[in-house]
């Protein structure tokens, strides 16, 4: 039966220990004999003979989209195939300057596709680095293969923070415990013994063993959770569900409209049928913002490439715009702000104990587990086993317990009890030794207690302090900086470490965290969520705090309203990073924090996040601009096409016009501006803060442009005047643009201002350039009404300027 070990509730262990007086197996000393495979695990030929009849774990863990999934969701659009339907029509009835629309937008989609392509790369070749790696054991050797590479049968090892990667009976037990909660929501451990069975998708939480693979490839759960963690996507997104939102609305106000334009064009004029399709097909294909959702991939897309450059996997594309809204970030101290190797400074012994058996007792603890973590091993380095003490029971640590310990025979046989770990955890409050510890941890230095105790591992009672290990942590050159970016923008930092409170606040100190003053011992924390967020909303550092506490830490700022990124690299993190918002593992952290997070940075390096922040809110802070352009052409098409249902007359464009008036004012301008550095940070509610100033801003371009119109109508005359009228109309809507596209572009820089003046040169030349003229049927006539066109359209500009300031005041978003 399986047996629950309760970890997190005191520092009194449950559970079996391990009894090295015990049968113990020849080869592997910590496994008891018993059925199940051969410890030296599946022999070379029983591999192959499996490989051969396909018992293999061959299920691929996808990093990406496929190929054909990309080229189908960038070609088969719904905009896409009404664009292309109207290119046919025009190919039949107008001059190929009028299907130019059409090779726009097999442009923009070979763009589109060329540049997921290119992420896709990135993310396949990165998710080959940080691949889990689980080491199994073959003719008696273990090595780390790829997880695709286990075959039904292989002895899989497992070790603390190891991923289960494919479901199987358990037949090595070391003080096993495995976390299930991401398979069953329940937080505590469970204490594995030989004969049990393990469910990929869990992990390992403290000890260690080995299991047997009972179920691979598609029948094991975890081809289901590795395909859907590390899948490339494009959904659950703010930004991405918003511009869905909003092309819905504008197919709903395309479709009545274009049959309107498609009635009066076709049957209540008696003009030319050819020119009357044309002039149709002009009128509905600028209400399409079919290049949104393009740039919306692209820069998507390139934020990939750009991260992937920097040793950056983003599971999840929308991490990249998640981690931009960011308002809390939660650092875990070990393997984020220090690096993970620690080194022994000093040696205190306590009340006069021999140093000399002090060192070979640490000595014999730290050959007692093996599997030491970066405390123990520091102690491994500095202390060797000089054998003069034998293991006879064992507790292996864990980030729950705080403290790891080992029952010694010396070589008269005499048995004592001995715990190495937190010394806050294993001394009551107020013992003196604490006083000492609380000095060491003042100058940033982690802190040890060598405790002898009276019982057994099961249930030590009368703990005696006998000496103090002094460790000390290596910083990280890169977080200082790190921490300073997030303070600059606006983003607060939260220390969330098991470790002493006060040695923590000495090392958020040391790197310059604003309020590292304000340590806080978690353990002092409310358990009610709204009081436990009040304490964090008003401290920096917090110090011994528990796996669950950390989860629940996490739950509490976003109950506050925060958005909570989460990073961690030790299995520990795994609960909290899973809750946040936004979960970041370190490259070299345990399988299971590389399993849940959103986020992997492969080089280790805290710095990175910066970068990933930058990228979030490059895309967010472009695609707002951007969209306002896309969206400003749309509300202006529909209204122009209402206003010529209403008032029968001839629709005033041409599609190589709007085609024109779209690549300067729109498609150039928005890729450009879609790429270029934001660092404004990320605000919420996309959809209100586009159509804010997409509404008025094409409601002023449709009535400047109408109004140039019809004063050019009552102008002009004869058989050649619907070429100076719409001439005029387009001029007016030019300038109209450029100013909504000016208005886009701020704060000006200097290739912002030369991007805005060479769309205005690009113009220019369309009406001065002969051959140009004739093959965009553009030709100013006269000189009244295209000054009036420029008096119109200057009008245009200074209500788009008032109502660009009175929106931003009465509809802040």
């Amino acid at each position: 039966m399986t047996q629950r070990a309760d970890r997190g509730r005191g520092p009194e262990p449950e559970g079996p220990v391990i009894d090295a007086g015990a049968e113990l197996d020849p080869v592997h000393p910590r496994r008891p004999p018993g059925g199940g495979p051969p410890a030296t695990g599946l022999t070379s030929a029983e591999v192959a003979e499996r490989v051969a009849r396909g018992e293999v774990n061959d299920v691929p863990v996808r990093s990406s989209r496929s190929a054909v999934d990309i080229v189908r969701a960038n070609v088969l659009t719904r905009f896409n195939a009404i664009i292309g339907v109207l290119w046919v029509i025009m190919f039949f009835v107008a001059p190929i300057q009028d299907s130019l629309f059409g090779f726009v937008i097999i442009a923009n989609t070979g763009i589109g596709i060329i540049q997921e392509l290119r992420a896709k790369k990135t993310l396949d070749s990165l998710a080959v680095i940080g691949e889990a790696k689980p080491r199994v054991r073959r003719d008696g050797v273990a090595a780390a293969v790829s997880t695709s590479e286990i075959v039904l049968g292989d002895l899989v090892e497992l070790a603390p923070g190891d991923k289960v990667v494919v479901d199987g009976e358990i037949v090595e037990a070391d003080n096993l415990e495995v976390d299930e909660s991401l398979l069953t929501g329940e937080a505590d451990p469970v204490l594995k013994q030989p004969g049990d069975e393990v469910m990929s998708g869990s992990f390992v939480v403290a000890g260690g063993g080995a299991f047997t693979a009972t179920k691979v490839g598609r029948e094991a759960y975890a081809a289901q959770l590795a395909e859907e963690a590390s899948r490339f996507t494009l959904v659950h997104s703010e930004l991405r569900s918003g511009i869905s939102t909003i092309l819905k609305y504008v197919t709903w106000m395309m479709v009545p409209t274009a049959i309107g334009l498609i009635l009066s064009q076709l049957v209540a004029k008696d003009d030319n049928f050819k020119d009357s399709v044309a002039r149709t097909v002009g009128g509905i294909v600028p209400m399409i913002p079919e290049g949104l959702v393009l740039l919306t991939s692209v820069a998507f897309a390139i934020g990939v490439i750009r991260l992937g450059r920097k040793q950056c996997l983003v599971q999840e594309l929308p991490a990249i715009e998640g981690l931009a809204r960011v308002d809390v970030v939660c650092l875990d101290k070990t393997g984020t702000l220090t690096e993970g190797g620690m080194d022994v400074t000093e040696l205190r012994t306590l009340d006069g104990a021999d140093e000399q058996r002090v060192r070979a007792v640490l000595g014999a603890l730290g050959a007692s587990d093996p599997r030491p973590n970066a405390s123990l091993q520091a102690v491994i380095t500095a202390y060797p086993d000089d054998g003069e003490h034998r293991c006879t029971a064992a507790l292996p640590f864990s980030s729950a317990r705080k403290y790891s310990g080992a029952t010694l025979a010396d070589g008269d046989g005499a048995m004592s009890t001995w715990l190495l770990g937190a010394p806050d955890v294993l001394l009551p409050a107020g013992n003196p030794s604490l006083a000492e510890v609380d000095q060491l941890n003042r100058q940033g230095l982690r802190v040890l207690l060598l405790a002898r105790a009276e019982g057994t591992l099961d249930a030590p009672k009368e703990k005696t302090p006998t000496a103090l290990v002094v460790l000390e942590q290596r910083l990280r050159p890169d977080a200082s900086a790190t921490l300073r970016y997030f303070a600059d923008q606006d983003v607060a930092a939260k220390v969330i470490s098991g470790d002493n409170a006060v040695a923590v606040g000495a090392v958020a100190a040391k790197l310059g965290l604003p309020g590292a003053d304000a340590t806080l011992d978690a353990r002092k924390l409310p358990a009610e969520r709204e009081a436990m967020g009040a304490e964090l909303d008003g401290a920096a550092v917090f110090g011994r705090v528990g796996p669950q506490q950390k989860r629940d830490m996490v739950g509490a700022l976003q109950a506050r309203g925060h958005t909570v990124a989460m990073t961690g690299d030790g299995v520990n993190d795994v609960l909290a990073l899973k809750d946040a918002d936004i979960g970041v593992a370190m490259g070299a952290g345990s399988e299971a924090t590389k399993a849940v997070a959103q986020i992997v940075l492969l080089n280790n390096s805290f710095a990175t996040l910066p970068s990933v922040v930058a990228e979030g809110r490059r895309v967010i802070g472009n695609i707002t601009r951007v969209a306002t352009l896309f969206l400003t052409k749309t509300v202006y098409s529909v209204l122009l096409a209402i206003l010529v249902v209403c008032s029968q007359v001839e629709y005033p464009f041409l599609p190589r016009h709007l085609t024109l008036l779209s690549t300067l004012t729109i498609g150039v301008p928005a890729f450009f501006l879609a790429l270029a550095p934001n660092k404004e940070r990320a605000k919420p509610h996309f959809v209100r803060r586009v159509m804010r100033y997409a509404v008025p801003a094409g409601v002023i371009a449709a009535a400047a442009t109408f109004c140039a119109y019809l004063l050019a109508r009552s102008h002009y005359s004869g058989p050649s005047s619907l070429a100076a009228e719409t001439s005029v109309a387009t001029l007016t809507l030019f300038l109209v643009a450029m100013w909504v596209l000016a208005i886009i572009a701020r704060p000006y820089t200097w290739w912002r201002i030369g991007l805005v003046a060479t769309m205005g040169v690009g113009f220019l030349l369309v009406l001065t350039v002969p051959w140009l003229q004739d093959f965009f049927a553009l030709k100013l006539v006269g000189t009244t009404m295209p000054w009036t066109a420029v008096v119109i359209a200057a009008v245009g500009a200074v209500l788009l300027e008032l109502s660009w300031r009175v929106v931003g005041r009465r509809f802040p978003a």
